[in-house]
């Protein structure tokens, strides 16, 4: 059971924090997380409190960027040299009333740019592939309707798929993250975690975790630019997280994604920080894969479901107490 104050819990291998992401970023030690992994605010596409703070509660577009290039800074500040931090986005959406047009803007570019200004190096990116049905429903696009193509194809348009970009913090990584896969995470895999199909790998060996070829295997399709193998309902359980009223648009990214992640860019024992935690998915995630979990989370609500969920992880994760091994005063 993990112990509470007013604005923080504490588990064995966890920290979360109840408050601004920046404040709880700028108590961190310098270059004492190994990896961050989040999903920020797509500006104002959805709106998750009426807390001033809350950077999806912004007035407008430079409201949001001159809120996000602070927490930016201070992620490349706690992050060690030569490792990684991942973000989560997507394209925006334009309307004729927020806008004057329809259309989509360049978010994923913006996220990238700001980043490269603050410091950090663009490493990599991975684009997800977006069930079309769902976002319509998701959304109520009417450019993803069949009966606007009927009606007038210019202007339908394609899902927005979702991207994780990932960028380096410039120097040499004293703790090189290595070792081969023991492990497939997404939704092709065979529950002992074999991978089902011998044709999706171009012949090289699949046949069991352990198999020599098994992670080049494993590698193969993760090195691919777009992941087609993502189960879109793969998320943590959200419901008792919502307010009344709520903005109804709670949306935990998935779990698949996440494991891939930790499993790529961090190495076990190491921090793995979530400034927009919400339900604790990518502390959760963390917790599993024998990594030590620090989060913040401004809602109250998600704040107190992501605890139930990261107490539930706590049980598999390994020993050591989170706040002593990084240093943060105030420990206990």
């Amino acid at each position: 059971m993990a112990s509470r104050v007013a604005d923080q819990a504490v588990g064995r291998n966890f920290c979360l924090y109840n408050g601004d992401c920046v404040e709880v970023a700028r108590g961190l030690p310098d270059e004492s997380v190994g990896f961050t992994v989040y999903s920020p605010p797509f500006e104002s596409l959805y709106t998750f409190s009426d807390d001033p703070r809350d950077m999806s509660n912004c007035l407008d577009k430079d409201t949001f960027w001159t809120h996000f290039k602070f927490l930016i800074a201070e992620i490349l500040r706690i992050t060690k040299p030569g490792r990684l931090t991942a973000v989560h986005c997507m394209q925006l959406p334009t309307s004729k009333m927020r806008d004057g047009f329809i259309g989509i803007r360049d978010f994923r570019g913006e996220v990238v740019r700001a980043h490269q200004d603050a410091g950090f190096i663009f490493h990599s990116e991975v684009m997800i592939r977006k069930d079309p049905v769902s976002a319509m429903q998701r959304s109520k696009s009417i450019g993803l309707l069949h009966k606007q193509l009927v009606k007038d194809s210019t202007i339908s348009r394609m899902a927005l798929a979702d991207y994780v970009v990932i960028f380096r913090k410039p120097g040499d990584n004293p703790e090189p993250v290595s070792g081969p896969f023991d492990a497939y995470y997404g939704c092709e895999a065979e529950p002992d975690g074999a991978l089902k199909s011998e044709s999706n790998f171009r012949g090289v060996s699949w046949d069991k975790p352990g198999d020599p070829w098994y992670s080049v295997a494993v590698w193969q399709r993760y090195a691919e630019s777009v992941w087609m193998d993502i189960a879109q309902g793969d998320v943590l359980s959200r419901k008792d997280a919502r307010d009344e009223p709520d903005e109804a648009h709670i949306s935990p990214l998935q779990l698949t994604v996440i494991r891939r992640c930790v499993d790529l860019w961090s190495n076990p024992g190491d921090v793995v920080f979530s400034p927009f935690a919400g339900i604790g998915s990518e502390l959760y995630v963390a917790l599993q894969m024998g990594r030590k979990a620090m989060g913040a989370e401004l809602k109250p609500s998600y704040f107190k479901q992501a605890i139930k969920n990261l107490e539930d992880a706590e049980k598999h994760s390994g020993s050591g107490n989170l706040l002593d091994l990084m240093g943060v005063a105030g420990a206990k």
